[in-house]
């Protein structure tokens, strides 16, 4: 059996699994824990990053406000499923004027790594990049050089070094709402250049036959990394976001191990398919208990609202197989 490696969270959000459930992931009964107007200036708030921090929950949130400008916001939990998000959106402290001038900011990730967190979002810089920022308490956030050129989004780092290098997943595309996109692997000695760049995986045939890319942060298990991505299908109707998993090899995760056919979770209950963008259901973030080997997924739904998930290791790789 896989055991994850990480650290001890007894106080994970969780739901047991419903009597009768044969699914190998399922939704939290409140959803969505987040709700649209959950801030006075929020159109929407979704595809948001959540981390354990000093005994409780962060989080950098995606804000749609009123006026529909993307962007980023902190906000704190005791329990990971009640949020208070602040009012205003993230003002860097620091960086380069050139590359902090706000265009827009979207689909944040956190990733801790070696007593930092680093925030990675889909960043406007005379098109999408891979914004970077690193804080320490969700309160004070330092930006850093854009990841990457245009067009790139879904930057999602790995929660370690890989042979000594910072290391990150991305899905290069292009200025629009881009009808394509692999997702490939890069890797950084100082988290400014990135190189290294290694095609991981290709979209294939049905719910992830338009686009995928990489969702959470890689959950770290002895027997590779737990990928948990999304998959975009092309319907009559526009667009249809699920998720799958995939498993990487440790030491070399542009190799694929495992990956699924089948999709773990696809738009289905009426807040993933009624909102602003109907039928996404958007993975952005995951929570694990080692020692129980269970795992909680934040996800977007519907462009609009924030949902909650949950399966196990052990539920995933019966999944790959």
């Amino acid at each position: 059996m896989a055991r994850i490696i990480g650290e001890e969270l007894p106080n994970l959000p969780w739901q047991e699994k419903p009597k009768g459930c044969i699914d190998y992931i399922w939704r939290f009964s409140e959803n969505p824990i987040i709700p649209r107007n959950a801030i006075p200036c929020s159109n929407s708030v979704f595809n948001s990053a959540i981390v354990p921090f000093e005994g409780k929950f962060a989080g950098v949130f995606r804000c749609d406000d009123r006026s529909r400008l993307m962007n980023i916001y902190s906000g704190f939990s005791d329990d990971g499923i009640h949020w208070n998000i602040s009012h205003d959106p993230i003002i860097m402290a620091s960086g380069d004027p050139e590359i902090i001038r706000l265009e827009y900011r979207y689909d944040p990730r956190v990733c801790l790594v070696d007593g930092k967190y680093y925030v990675n979002w889909c960043n406007g810089y005379h098109g999408p990049t891979i914004g970077a920022a690193w804080t320490y308490d969700f309160k004070t956030f330092h930006q850093l050089e854009n990841a990457f050129l245009p067009y790139n989004r879904n930057g999602v780092m790995f929660p370690r070094k890989i042979n000594g290098s910072f290391a990150m997943l991305s899905r290069p595309s292009d200025t629009g709402h881009t009808a394509f996109g692999d997702i490939f692997y890069s890797e950084s000695p100082d988290y400014v250049y990135w190189g290294k760049h290694r095609h991981v995986m290709s979209r294939t045939d049905g719910w992830q036959a338009t686009k995928i890319g990489a969702g959470p942060i890689p959950i770290e298990t002895d027997e590779g990394w737990i990928l948990i991505y999304h998959g975009v299908l092309t319907s009559c109707n526009g667009y249809v976001y699920s998720f799958g998993a995939a498993l990487l090899d440790l030491e070399k995760p542009w190799q694929v191990l495992k990956r699924s056919k089948n999709y773990l979770l696809s738009p289905q209950a009426i807040y993933e398919c009624v909102g602003d963008v109907p039928n996404v259901a958007f993975p952005c973030a995951a929570l694990t208990d080692a020692p129980s080997g269970r795992i909680s997924i934040y996800y977007g739904c519907a462009d609009t609202v924030t949902g909650l998930c949950f399966t196990t290791v052990d539920e995933i790789m019966a999944f790959l197989g």
